[in-house]
């Protein structure tokens, strides 16, 4: 098989990563605290490892990872339904990568891609267990209508910070500059934390968190990266800044002052390292 429809089918496996990760946290956020929740956020991670893999084995190949999202399931109203959903999401990522595995003749892919379904049959299992659990203990959701300035604000602010995550995570396996490149695994991670964050502090107040994002800058010099990055990060500190003088919730103002610090510290990190570049 050669490497473009080698890159294709890994590219596939990639946004079918991408979409379960949404729909594990969006299943997870919505059943609030507790332990059944936490083993789905710790799947959803492990499949963010997955999908760090199969894109750095894609650029490795000479191609460029997708940053499109595969089939999500996300119908039904408890919490029965979307376990039955995660169930169905896996057997459909086991099938493709056994086509996958059959189907590329490279070993080091094909042990790869090995790896990675023995992660998925696992997760098999264990949404199959929460199936009969959510069933025994008559699992809710636990998201509400709520909906005002502020349920916005941070809707807003989960979108800006799944916008960054693919940004930085894009560009970090495109990027020749090993400093750039380990800082933008950082602070996407970073970003992440801001993510969770955000939409935890929605369920608090009884609003539906929404984990979509806006367009994503692919440039592909370092440069020009950055430049992106730090324009980007500027405006939403700005913006954090703004809902932290606009709130009178103690904990919120708290929150986005937090987040706006964090993003004042990418800026320097990222100016920083654009200085050495443009050297």
């Amino acid at each position: 098989m050669d490497k473009d429809k080698i890159i294709e089918l890994l590219n596939k496996d990639l946004e079918g990563e991408h979409g379960a990760i949404i729909q594990y946290l969006t299943h997870a956020y919505a059943m609030g605290e507790g332990e059944m929740a936490c083993e789905i956020e710790a799947m959803a991670r492990e499949e963010m490892r997955h999908l760090d893999w199969l894109a750095e084995t894609i650029v490795e190949l000479g191609g460029t990872p997708s940053l499109e999202r595969g089939t999500m399931r996300m119908g039904g109203t408890q919490v029965i339904d979307w376990m039955k959903n995660d169930v169905l999401l896996e057997e459909g990522g086991i099938e493709q990568y056994k086509e996958h595995i059959k189907a590329i003749d490279d070993p080091r892919i094909k042990r790869l891609l090995q790896r990675i379904l023995s992660d998925e049959e696992s997760h098999h299992g264990d949404f199959q267990h929460f199936v009969e659990k959510a069933q025994r203990e008559g699992m809710q959701d636990v998201r509400g209508s709520h909906s005002d300035k502020t349920v916005q604000t941070l809707n807003w602010g989960i979108e800006h910070e799944y916008t960054v995550i693919l940004q930085y995570i894009f560009q970090s396996y495109m990027t020749t500059n090993p400093e750039a490149k380990k800082q933008l695994e950082d602070q996407a991670i970073n970003e992440m934390q801001h993510l969770g964050w955000l939409a935890e502090k929605i369920i608090d107040i009884s609003g539906n968190p929404r984990i979509e994002h806006t367009e994503v800058d692919q440039s592909t010099k370092t440069a020009d990266m950055l430049r992106a990055d730090i324009k980007i990060e500027k405006e939403v500190a700005d913006a954090y800044d703004r809902a932290a003088r606009e709130t009178d919730n103690p904990k919120l103002k708290e929150l986005f002052l937090r987040l706006r610090d964090h993003e004042l510290y990418h800026v320097e990190v990222f100016g920083d390292i654009l200085k050495e570049e443009e050297k």
